[in-house]
């Protein structure tokens, strides 16, 4: 049997995979062992499946499959943070990123996964969107990366720690609300206390402003925290920087947001690029303050990460902070994102499929 017509088990959530394996005649508490040893131990292997009989071990080989994506490529920062080149059962390529939350060698991690193959929003300042869009991931290959990444990282710390990656955030490649349904399935499997069991308020979902999604997201009832790429806070320069403001503008953007927070009661965190010379005037910030103010929301200002061939700059130090003080000054709740990964071009807007790199 051809490995791609083999039954995907990465994916199916506990009950799936308990009638999975009533479907093969074995005693249901057997899908909960698998189940177990996939998102618990992270593997792939069912011959490394030690507690199950040999002859459903050798069955399971035959009739099924765990895809956890292949690292093709890892580098690792000056800071720590690394980036794992991952390679799909289709030999489609993304890249996801672990982030160190301290210097400490025992630290846990942060790590950005990624939704999409590519990109289809196409901000002007991203690497991401300038390689293209090719598809969505499916739900199994999201939490993949989460497995594979974690497998990666204790067998490269030698680690056993139980909590070595501690948040998710979903801001890699591509612009999770419009791959939506996958996305929530992967952030269901997460937080699956019989399983990977990550606490929702540790999940974290970026978009560029998908508003459609967001009033969806405001329904679900999972306390994750939801960030908004802000960038601008006027439609004509919005609309230069994320293409997708013209789709759906600030006025039309805000409301969903306000009705996100009105039915959650959560805070929003609004991210704003820095980009030298382009949204950091004093005005700029005026119309921040005026535009969030009103709102449960946080900001959090991101220094431009240069990426070869655009025209962007990253401001100087006195720049960034002369707009953090005029937005604090405004009243703002205002943080700068402390840059990481940006010398293995794994940091904000950086990533991308291009094995070569």
């Amino acid at each position: 049997m051809n490995s791609l017509e083999k039954k995907q088990l990465l994916g199916l959530d506990l009950n799936q995979m308990e009638e999975y394996l009533l479907c093969l005649e074995e005693p249901r508490f057997r899908g909960r062992q698998v189940y177990k040893w996939i998102y618990q131990k992270e593997c792939s292997s069912f011959y490394e499946m030690s507690d199950l009989p040999r002859s459903l071990r050798k069955k399971l080989d035959e009739k099924a499959r765990v895809s956890i994506p292949r690292v093709l490529k890892q580098r690792v920062g000056k800071d720590g943070s690394r980036k794992f080149l991952m390679e799909l059962d289709d030999k489609k390529k993304i890249e996801c990123v672990l982030l160190p939350q301290s210097r400490d060698r025992k630290s846990s991690y942060t790590l950005c996964l990624s939704t999409q193959v590519g990109c289809p929003i196409a901000c002007n300042f991203c690497a991401t969107g300038q390689s293209g869009f090719q598809r969505n991931l499916k739900a199994f290959e999201i939490i993949g990366q989460y497995l594979g990444s974690k497998k990666e990282l204790n067998k490269r710390l030698k680690s056993s720690q139980a909590e070595l990656i501690s948040n998710i955030v979903y801001m890699g490649m591509g612009e999770p609300l419009l791959n939506y349904d996958e996305v929530i399935r992967s952030v269901h499997m997460l937080n699956d206390p019989r399983g990977i069991n990550l606490g929702q308020r540790r999940i974290t979902i970026s978009t560029s402003g998908e508003a459609a999604g967001i009033k969806k997201l405001a329904q679900e009832n999972i306390q994750l925290t939801l960030a908004i790429s802000l960038h601008a806070c006027d439609n004509t320069l919005r609309d230069q920087l994320i293409p997708l403001n013209r789709k759906y503008p600030l006025e039309v953007l805000f409301p969903a947001v306000e009705d996100y927070i009105a039915i959650t009661g959560r805070r929003v965190t609004f991210e704003y690029l820095l980009l030298d010379e382009v949204n950091m005037s004093r005005n700029d910030a005026h119309k921040m303050i005026k535009l969030l103010k009103p709102l449960l929301a946080n900001v959090n200002l991101i220094p431009y990460n240069e990426i070869e061939g655009l025209p962007f700059k990253k401001p100087e130090t006195a720049k960034i902070w002369q707009f953090y003080q005029w937005l604090q000054d405004g009243g703002l709740n205002v943080s700068i994102r402390e840059e990481r990964g940006s010398d293995i071009n794994a940091a904000c807007g950086q990533l991308r499929s291009d094995y070569r790199r």
